[in-house]
C-alpha cells in the first residue's frame, strides 16, 4: 500500500481537506485506487473566509481530542455530527467524503484518540490492553505502545477498499488535521514518522500545505512563514516531499526558488494552491502544475498510472459556472443559525437538489429563538426581523435539534395555514405533529416527553428501545404505507427507503387515529408497522416531514428525494396534486460552488450564481 499523508503549517484553514480531496480525484484519473482514513476527531471551527475551502475534503488525521466518537459533542463546539451507515456517529467531514466520493464509510474510517486510548467493547485499545495483562507487566507508555496502536490501525484499515471492489486500494491518502507543532498530534506525528520508516520511501509522500502571505504594506509574498512550518516539520521527523503553497495569487519564480533552497525541496515539487473562484477548479490546478507526476514518482508507480483526464470534472465545473436562473428562498428555522456547519449535510442537500431542479438557492437564517413569542418582548427587533424572513420565503426548512422547540412549532404552523412548502427532518417532523395535535385537535397543552415530562398530552414519547443517552442511530428501512403519497412518487414508487436515523423519541401510537383524524396522513413507517417514520398534509403543496435523516445520503449526482420535492415545490415545479420530478432526474448535475462567509457573523445562504450562501438586505441587517 502507498500513502500521501496531508499536513499543514502556519495557520489553519489552509484549506488541506480541498488539496488532499483533489490529489484524491487526480489519483483516481490516473486510473488508481484510493482509501481514506480519518484520525483523531476534530477539527477547530475555523473563520469564515476559509469555510469555501471546507468542501472538497479527504482522509484526516484531526486533532485528536480524547472523545471517542461525536456523539455527545455540541454542534455548537465542532459542527454536526454525522451518522454513517452502521450508527457511527462521526465528524462532519466524513459526510464530505462520502459526497463528495459517492463511497460508504464505516466506523473503521473513523480512528480517534478516544479509541486509541479506551474505547468501550473495543479489545484493541490500548488500556483495555494493559488491563488484560497484554503488555506483560511492562510500563505503557506514549512510545511505543499508542503510536504502535496508531500505526496498527492505519495498516489494516488503509488495506480496506471503499469503492465496492474486491482487492487492497493502490493508495491511502491521510490528512493530517491541525496544524504542525500542534501539542495535542504530537503521538500521531511520531506515528506517521515511524511509519515512514517502516513503508519506505517508494510507499510513502508527505504533502505539506503552508501559507505564503502577502504584507499588504511590503506588498510581496513572504516565505518566512513556511520556511518555519518546514523546519518544525522536519525537527518531528516527518520528510517533507511536496510543497504546496496557499496564497493569493501564483508564486512568483523568485519565490519558488527561494522555498526551494531554504526548504530544501526541487522547484518542480512546489506548487501554488492560489485562490480560485470555484473550489472544482483546485483538481485542475495541480494537473497542470504536473502534481500527480510528482507523487507517482515519488511512489514509484509513475509506469503503472495513465495520464489524467478530467474533461468531465473540468465541463461539470462550467456547467455550474454558467447556471443562472430566479432564485428560490428556503427558510432554515433553527438552534444553531449562527453556526453553518451545524447544518452542513442540510445545505449540501438543498445544493444537491437545487442543481437537479436547476434552481439557484437563497437561505435565509431564521434563529428559531426569535421566532418564539416570547422574543417579540426581549428583542422585539429581531422577533420582527425572523418573521419577515420566514414571510418572505418560498419554502421552510426545520432540521433536526434539541431546543428552541415553541419557534419551530410556529414556523410549522405558519407553512401550514399559509400553504408554504415545508420539509421538517427529525425534530422538525415532531414539532409538525405538537402543532397539528395543539392546533387541529385542540389540546393547546400537547407537547413531547422529551420537553414537558409531565403532559397531559404526549403525541411525542421516548421509544421503548431507547434511554436519556441511547438513540436509535443508524441505517433502518422505513415501509410505505401507500403508493398515493408524494413521498412514494419522490422515491420513484420504492416499496420501502433505506435512510439514516438518530432519535430517541417517537409518534405515540396511541394517537396516530386521532391524528390522521385531524389531516395528517402518515405514509411512512418501521418494519414493525407502529412507528411512523414519514407524514404529508395530502392537501398542502408540498408539507412533509421525515423521523430520518435525508440529507445524510444525498449526493451532487444522486440529490436526496424529500430536498427535491421541497426545491422542486418552493419554484412551483411540483404543486399538491402533481409531483413527478421524472423530468428532473435527466438533467446533468454539475458540481456545487460552496460559499458561507458573512459579514455579519452569520453564516451566508446560497449566492454567487448558481449555488452560494446569499444574504437579503434583511438578513444583512439581522
Amino acid at each position: 500500500i502507498k500513502y500521501v499523508v496531508v499536513s499543514s503549517g502556519v495557520v489553519s484553514g489552509l484549506g488541506k481537506s480541498v488539496a488532499a480531496s483533489s490529489i484524491d480525484v487526480v489519483l483516481k484519473a490516473c486510473s488508481l485506487r484510493v482509501t481514506f482514513i480519518k484520525i483523531g476527531l476534530f477539527f477547530s471551527l475555523v473563520p469564515t473566509e476559509f469555510l469555501v475551502m471546507q468542501y472538497f475534503v479527504h482522509t484526516d488525521f484531526t486533532y485528536p481530542y480524547l472523545n471517542i466518537d461525536a456523539a455527545t459533542v455540541s454542534p455548537d463546539e465542532r459542527g454536526e455530527v454525522f451518522v454513517l451507515d452502521d450508527g457511527s456517529e462521526v465528524h462532519m467531514d466524513l459526510g464530505d467524503y462520502e459526497r463528495f466520493l459517492d463511497v460508504e464509510l464505516t466506523e473503521d474510517n473513523n480512528i480517534t484518540s478516544g479509541k486509541i486510548y479506551q474505547a468501550p467493547n473495543c479489545l484493541l485499545s490500548v488500556i483495555n490492553k494493559e488491563r488484560r495483562g497484554d503488555y506483560l507487566g511492562k510500563t505503557v507508555q506514549i512510545v511505543p505502545h499508542i503510536t504502535d496502536e496508531i500505526q496498527e490501525r492505519v495498516k489494516h484499515v488503509a488495506l480496506i477498499p471503499v469503492d465496492g471492489r474486491e482487492g487492497p486500494p493502490d493508495v491511502c491518502i491521510i490528512e493530517l488535521g491541525g496544524t504542525i507543532g500542534d501539542i495535542e498530534s504530537r503521538p500521531f506525528i511520531e506515528a506517521l514518522s515511524q511509519l515512514s520508516c517502516i513503508a519506505g520511501p517508494k510507499n510513502f509522500c508527505l504533502v505539506h500545505v503552508s501559507l505564503v502571505p502577502v504584507i499588504n504594506v511590503v506588498g510581496e509574498q513572504k516565505t518566512k512563514p513556511t520556511q518555519n512550518s518546514v523546519r518544525c516539520l522536519r525537527e518531528l521527523g516527518l520528510p517533507l516531499n511536496l510543497l504546496a503553497c496557499r496564497s493569493a495569487t501564483p508564486l512568483t519564480k523568485n519565490v519558488k526558488e527561494k522555498l526551494s533552497q531554504f526548504c530544501n525541496v526541487p522547484v518542480e515539487c512546489i506548487i501554488t494552491l492560489y485562490d480560485v473562484p470555484n473550489t472544482s477548479d483546485v483538481p485542475s490546478l495541480l494537473k497542470d502544475q504536473k502534481d500527480h507526476e510528482a507523487i507517482l514518482k515519488m511512489l514509484g508507480i509513475a509506469r503503472l498510472a495513465m495520464e489524467p483526464k478530467l474533461d468531465e470534472w473540468v465541463n461539470k465545473t462550467r456547467a455550474c459556472e454558467q447556471f443562472h436562473v430566479p432564485a428560490v428562498r428556503i427558510a432554515i428555522v433553527g438552534e444553531h443559525s449562527h453556526i453553518s456547519n451545524a447544518y452542513h449535510s442540510v445545505l449540501e442537500a438543498i445544493c444537491h437538489a437545487s442543481l437537479a431542479c436547476q434552481r439557484r438557492i437563497v437561505v435565509d437564517w431564521v434563529p428559531a429563538s426569535d421566532v418564539d413569542q416570547e422574543a417579540a418582548n426581549k428583542s422585539p427587533d429581531a422577533h420582527d426581523m425572523a418573521w419577515s424572513l420566514l414571510k418572505g420565503a418560498d419554502g421552510i426548512l426545520v432540521p433536526g435539534g434539541f431546543g428552541h422547540v415553541e419557534g419551530k412549532i410556529l414556523a410549522a404552523k405558519y407553512a401550514r395555514e399559509n400553504n408554504v412548502p415545508y420539509l421538517g427532518i427529525c425534530l422538525g417532523m415532531q414539532v409538525a405533529i405538537i402543532e397539528v395535535t395543539r392546533s387541529i385537535l385542540g389540546l393547546n397543552d400537547a407537547n413531547s416527553r422529551e420537553f414537558d415530562a409531565g403532559t397531559r398530552h404526549p403525541c411525542l414519547i421516548l421509544m421503548p428501545e431507547s434511554s436519556e443517552t441511547q438513540m436509535r442511530v443508524g441505517t433502518k428501512r422505513t415501509f410505505f404505507r401507500t403508493m398515493d403519497c408524494k413521498a412514494a412518487r419522490l422515491y420513484g414508487n420504492a416499496e420501502y427507503v433505506d435512510e439514516r436515523q438518530r432519535h430517541r423519541y417517537e409518534v405515540n401510537p396511541h394517537m396516530i387515529d386521532e391524528l390522521e383524524s385531524a389531516g395528517v396522513k402518515f405514509v411512512g413507517m418501521d418494519i414493525t408497522g407502529e412507528r411512523m417514520e414519514i407524514l404529508e398534509l395530502p392537501s398542502h403543496p408540498y408539507f412533509v416531514g421525515a423521523q430520518f435523516h435525508p440529507e445524510f445520503k444525498s449526493r451532487p449526482g444522486k440529490p436526496s428525494p424529500l430536498f427535491m420535492g421541497l426545491i422542486a415545490a418552493s419554484s412551483g415545479q411540483i404543486d399538491a396534486e402533481s409531483t413527478s420530478l421524472d423530468d428532473l432526474e435527466n438533467r446533468p448535475i454539475p458540481i456545487p460552488v460552496m460559499s458561507t462567509s458573512s459579514p455579519t457573523g452569520y453564516p451566508r445562504g446560497l449566492e454567487d450564481g448558481l449555488f452560494g450562501l446569499q444574504n437579503s438586505e434583511a438578513a444583512l441587517a439581522h
